[in-house]
Formats: C-alpha cells, sequence, structure tokens
C-alpha cells in the first residue's frame, strides 16, 4: 500500500494556526461547568483533552499538521453527537521540539486547562520530559506520537502511558531482518537521532546486523550540521545507511551526501521517509539548488503501517477524505493530518470504552482490557493489555517509486525483545462503519 503525502510547508503553518485559533475560540464560548463530583476535564456535555506539538521550529514541517487532523476528526465526531453526549474539545500547545518548553505548556495544560488526559503528545526526546509528570499526576497519557519503548514497556512504572504506532526497536528489527535476508552483503552504516528514537531502532536492528554495521554516527537534535557524521559514514565504506531520522534530517543526509558524491543504498525510518515533505525540505535547505528533492528518494526503502493520501480508494482514506472535506481547514489532506485522524479514531474507541461515565482511571483500565480489539486502519493489531501498553504490532516494507512507496513485503509483527517476525493479514478487511465512527462496544 502506498502511502505519501502532498504537502507544504507554508499551507501546514496558515492552516494549523487556524485550527488552533478555532478550536481555543470554541473553548472559550462554552458557558458549562462541571458537575459536582465529576473527574477533571469533563462535564455534562464535554470532555477536554490537550495535545503537546511543535508549531514551530526545526520539527514543525509535517508534525505541525498532526493536530489539524485531530481537530477535524473531533469536529467530525461532535456533528454526530460526540461520545456519550460529551463534545471532544482538543487544546494545543506549540513546544517547538524542545523539552523545557514541553514541560512548561504541559504544566498549563494539566494545571491550567484542566485536562481531562494528554492525547498524542508528540516527540520522543519532549514527551521524555513530562511523561513522569503525567503519571504523578494520573493523567492519562494516550498514544503518545513516537515510537519509543518507554510509552509501553513498563506499565507498572508508566501505568497512565500508552503508545500508539509501531515502536522503534519492533521497526528496527524487521528492518534488520529484511537486510540480513537480502542483502547480506551490504556494509551498514547507522545514521541515529541521538535519544530513544535512535537508541530502540539500534537495539532492535542489532539483532540482525551486529556482524553487518561498520559505522555508527549519531545527532543532536536541533544541530543541523551534520556533515562530520556523513564524512565518517562515507569514509567508513557503508554502502547502506539505516537512518532513523526526523525529516529535517532525512533532508539533511540527503543534501550532505548530495555535496560529497556518496551514494549508498538508504533506508530511513517511516519517521523521516515521505518524499512530499523531505523533497520540500531539500528545496528549501538548498537554496533551490535541487528542484526536485523528492526524486532524491528514489530507490529508498522504508516502512508503513497505515494507509495513506496515494491510496483514495482505501475505505479509511475515503473516510479521512469525507472527513477533511467536511470538517478540515484549508489545504489538502497529508499524511500528517492522517495519522492525526488515526489517532483520534482510537481515542474516540477509548472514551466509549471507558463508559458513559469516564474516569481517569477508567479509561486505562479500558484501554488495558479492550485495547487490543480496537478496530483502525493500523496494519497490524494494538498490543495494548495490563502487562503491555505498546501500540501497533508491525508493518511493512516498501521501495520509494516516483513518490509512492511499492510493497516488498507482507504485513509483519513482532514484539520487543526476541519475538519471532511472523506475517499477519487480521487487519485486512477492517473497514470504517458507514458512519465514520466507531461502533459502540457491547455492554458487558
Amino acid at each position: 500500500m502506498k502511502r505519501w503525502p502532498r504537502s507544504t510547508v507554508l499551507v501546514t503553518t496558515v492552516l494549523t494556526t487556524g485550527a488552533l485559533l478555532a478550536a481555543c475560540g470554541a473553548g472559550d464560548e462554552r458557558e458549562d461547568t462541571p458537575s459536582e463530583g465529576s473527574t477533571v476535564g469533563i462535564t455534562d456535555d464535554s470532555i477536554k483533552i490537550g495535545g503537546h506539538f511543535p508549531l514551530t521550529g526545526v520539527a514543525a514541517p509535517g508534525y505541525s499538521e498532526i493536530p489539524s487532523g485531530h481537530q477535524a476528526y473531533y469536529d467530525f465526531v461532535n456533528a454526530n453527537g460526540g461520545v456519550h453526549g460529551r463534545k471532544i474539545e482538543f487544546v494545543v500547545r506549540d513546544d517547538a521540539y524542545n523539552p523545557t518548553n514541553t514541560s512548561q505548556v504541559t504544566n498549563e495544560l494539566v494545571l491550567n486547562d484542566e485536562i481531562f488526559a494528554m492525547v498524542s503528545g508528540l516527540g520522543t526526546p519532549t514527551h521524555s520530559a513530562v511523561v513522569d509528570f503525567l503519571n504523578g499526576e494520573k493523567v492519562p497519557d494516550l498514544f503518545v506520537s513516537s515510537g519509543s519503548l518507554q510509552w509501553g514497556d513498563a506499565p507498572k512504572d508508566k501505568p497512565f502511558t500508552f503508545g500508539w504506532q509501531p515502536d522503534y526497536e519492533i521497526e528496527g528489527k524487521i528492518i534488520g531482518d529484511y537486510v540480513k535476508t537480502n542483502m547480506p552483503d551490504a556494509k551498514v552504516g547507522l545514521f541515529l537521532q541521538d535519544d530513544d528514537f535512535g537508541r530502540d531502532g539500534e537495539k532492535g536492528v542489532r539483532q540482525f546486523l551486529e556482524d553487518q554495521i561498520v559505522e555508527v554516527q549519531r545527532y543532536q537534535s536541533g544541530n543541523t550540521d551534520v556533515a562530520p557524521q556523513m564524512a565518517a559514514l562515507q569514509a567508513s565504506g557503508a554502502d547502506l545507511i539505516l537512518g532513523f531520522n526526523t525529516p529535517s534530517y532525512t533532508a539533511l543526509s540527503q543534501l550532505l551526501a548530495l555535496r560529497l558524491n556518496y551514494k549508498p543504498k538508504w533506508f530511513y525510518s517511516n519517521v523521516g521517509s515521505d518524499p512530499a515533505l523531505v523533497g520540500s525540505l531539500l528545496a528549501r535547505f538548498s537554496e533551490g539548488a535541487v528542484k526536485d528533492g523528492s526524486g532524491l528518494l528514489d530507490g529508498v526503502l522504508t516502512t508503513e503501517y497505515i494507509p495513506g493520501t496515494d491510496v483514495p480508494d482505501d475505505p479509511w482514506m475515503k473516510l479521512w477524505q469525507k472527513v477533511w472535506d467536511e470538517q478540515g481547514g484549508e489545504g489538502e489532506l497529508t499524511n500528517y493530518r492522517v495519522y492525526g485522524m488515526s489517532q483520534a479514531y482510537t481515542f474516540v474507541q477509548a472514551l466509549q470504552a471507558a463508559g458513559e461515565n469516564p474516569t481517569r482511571e477508567g479509561i486505562v483500565a479500558a484501554i488495558e482490557k479492550a485495547g487490543a480489539d480496537f478496530e483502525g486502519p493500523g496494519l497490524a493489531p494494538f498490543r495494548f493489555s495490563a502487562d503491555s501498553h505498546m501500540g501497533i504490532s508491525g508493518m511493512q516494507l516498501v521501495e520509494i517509486k516516483g513518490g509512492v512507496g511499492e510493497e516488498l513485503t507482507p504485513v509483519l509483527v513482532t514484539d520487543i525483545g526476541d519475538a519471532p517476525i511472523e506475517e499477519d493479514d487480521s487487519a485486512a478487511s477492517d473497514s470504517p462503519p458507514d458512519n465514520g465512527i466507531p461502533d459502540e462496544p457491547a455492554a458487558g
């Protein structure tokens, strides 16, 4: 399945700003007050949730579109009566992908805005700064926009936190196994973000490629001078680079390799492999020297775990397009907005499962009990249980050609540690309900 967005940074900024202003306006106009004895963030006819995202800064391209996808789907649900009669209000704060900012805006969301739950807070280094605070305050910390292991591998330590997307370790395992099987003679270099994003990916890769790795280079997010890292990878003789990077660093690695006349095979994590976005960043970073940056990603390998904008006939994409047409702001539907809608769909299921009078502890218990059976656009099932708060369990590998991903494998699922990698088609028949809203779970 092929899933690549078409977007521009300018449209992203304008639309996201508009969506957030609209959300704030809705909050200002509401006059309802909490019922006596009710849960924080919940009234008789509303539920307030929050999220932190990089609306500005180095990680803003692409990621700043995610909350507008959430907002569009919540508006769609609200227009159809909400959940148990409550409308969902989504309060978004900009942290610019800076952990210090994340701490500040999370304090505002929890203590000032009094949200019921944090939903989809984005980023490994950023969310790491607030995960303990959220758990200490017993605020449900749902469906973090990051594949770090820490969101789900130790529920006893972080009982209120849940991942959503495949974690970076299983992505690394699936990539490593594919390379070992299909490229056994490759000299592998690793280009890694120097945090749990890169470390978890490396952990999975090394289970299969320990003997093939010839060089490892890391970068600090925010430091855009990665020329020394690219030069070291080239000097090592690495002819296959595995990158666990955000889109800006995918673009930087491609631009520097071009300048160095370095032409390895590239295999990027799903996080940083969007051709349209990376192409636009290449054009900007090169000050126009690179005209068609998306073409530089032809032949790049990557992973996918939800359907996207290049499969418009997919049932889920038809729903997301309908939602965007009815409730979205300016601009077109992109994969980042699809990602946000997909997470929002999961949150609505969690809220339904928590019952007519949800509590913070109750929604956590509901996800642990029923979350493994939540439906949605994911190509593989969730792993939610009392023992695991890990998200989607698998993905498939694709090769980018002409800006879209051509399938190389069936859907492959696994878990952290030494769990085997297996083929899985259990989600192949999933399609959304006709009304676009998850079915209420059966009583009892």
